[in-house]
């Protein structure tokens, strides 16, 4: 039975299309099976984070309403054999999406993969309510920032309150994913520390990504930055993807660098 993970933020812009594109990655290259959904209807981005927007047939709205089959528009990724894609619809209206309709693609879905991880658009509308309904975990993706960080507290009070875990008693696992982090930002306090996020929100930290060029990059490439492996930011979602398995990991990218002497006599930094 495929477990679902739904990649959910309040605010838009904080890198959860970005955080879902290298956690669908990096799951799939450990060996597990994986479909990414995306939910954004109207607004497809998911494509492009992997490069294969003109590979783009059929979309999730086709299958809801019958004009496709799951085989037609699924999308196997370039890099990684085990990971697929689900895209959104860019000329249909999200009222198109129905809650009986997301729940048959995910009982489809959970026969084949072992993961889910269905890319919520921002906010608290019906799209991103229908994204999280079926969830079993949730990361939620919040940057250091206070209006963020107070937009993801209320998509925490829908995971408890609006989800079928939650109308059955139970709940939704949650995990905190905190992005663009500049330690010298917070050192000269202009923005949140790891410690100020999580005293508000109270939920369990799965990955810290530092902020960093090579998203952007690799992003405009359509290349997960996760495949850059070198990088900052690729390292930080390799220990995220091995948390969200059970792994111990330690915390990387948290304390500001050390400048070394000429770093300090002339302001340079590295």
């Amino acid at each position: 039975m495929a477990k679902i993970i739904v990649i959910t933020s309040g605010k838009g812009g904080v890198g959860k299309t970005t955080t879902c594109a290298s956690l669908g990655t990096g799951l799939a290259l450990r060996g597990y099976k994986t479909v990414m959904i995306d939910f954004d209807v109207g607004l497809r981005n998911l494509d492009l984070m992997l490069g294969c927007e003109r590979r783009v047939v059929y979309d999730l709205i086709n299958v809801i309403q019958g004009e496709a089959s799951l085989h037609q528009a699924l999308i196997r990724d370039k890099r990684a054999d085990d990971l697929f894609l689900l895209p959104a619809s860019q000329t249909r209206d999200k009222d198109a999406l129905t809650l009986e309709g997301v729940e048959q693609v995910l009982q489809a879905l959970t026969l084949d993969f072992d993961y889910i991880l269905c890319d919520s658009p921002a906010g608290i509308e019906r799209g991103a309510q229908l994204a999280m309904y079926f969830a079993d975990e949730a990361i939620l993706v919040t940057n250091p920032e206070i209006s963020s960080v107070r937009d993801t507290d209320r998509v925490i009070g829908l995971l408890q309150a609006k989800t079928q875990a939650a109308k059955n008693g139970g709940k939704v696992a949650e995990h905190l994913l905190l992005t663009r982090y500049n330690t010298q930002r917070v050192v000269e306090g202009e923005m949140l520390s790891l410690e100020d996020v999580q005293d508000i929100l109270a939920v369990p930290l799965v990955g810290v990504i530092p902020e960093s060029e090579s998203i952007l990059k690799a992003s405009n490439q359509g290349v997960p930055v996760i495949h850059e492996t070198t990088a900052a930011a690729s390292i930080a979602y390799q220990d995220a993807v091995s948390r969200l398995l059970g792994e111990e990991c330690p915390l990387k990218f948290v304390e500001p660098e050390k400048q070394g002497f000429f770093s300090r006599m002339f302001g340079g930094r590295k």
